[in-house]
């Protein structure tokens, strides 16, 4: 399973340590992904996903999974995101 959150795609940076003698060690800076599980008011049933915590907060604030999804850009998604988005859509013309 990769590092990478499912909604924002954010992912494992790379950067380096730097002492306080000024010596630099490569290092990975991690997401902090949560394993949660979202409810869609359109589909009525709940929905696993792996988040980073940052866009846990951010579906709260924007008013749930279904709206969160209306605005979000299809090449941020993963593809289980993106077909969760298509099949809102349609659900939400219908």
């Amino acid at each position: 399973m990769s590092r990478r959150c499912e909604l924002t795609g954010k992912a494992v940076q790379t950067g380096n340590l730097v002492s306080h003698s000024n010596i630099k060690t490569r290092t990975r800076f991690l997401p902090n992904l949560c394993n949660v599980t979202l409810i869609s008011d359109a589909l009525k049933r709940s929905i696993k996903f792996r988040v980073s915590a940052h866009a846990l907060r951010s579906v709260e604030h924007r008013g749930g999974l279904d709206a969160f999804l209306a605005k979000a850009r299809e090449s941020e998604l993963s593809q289980h995101a993106r077909e969760l988005k298509r099949e809102i859509a349609k659900k939400q013309a219908a």
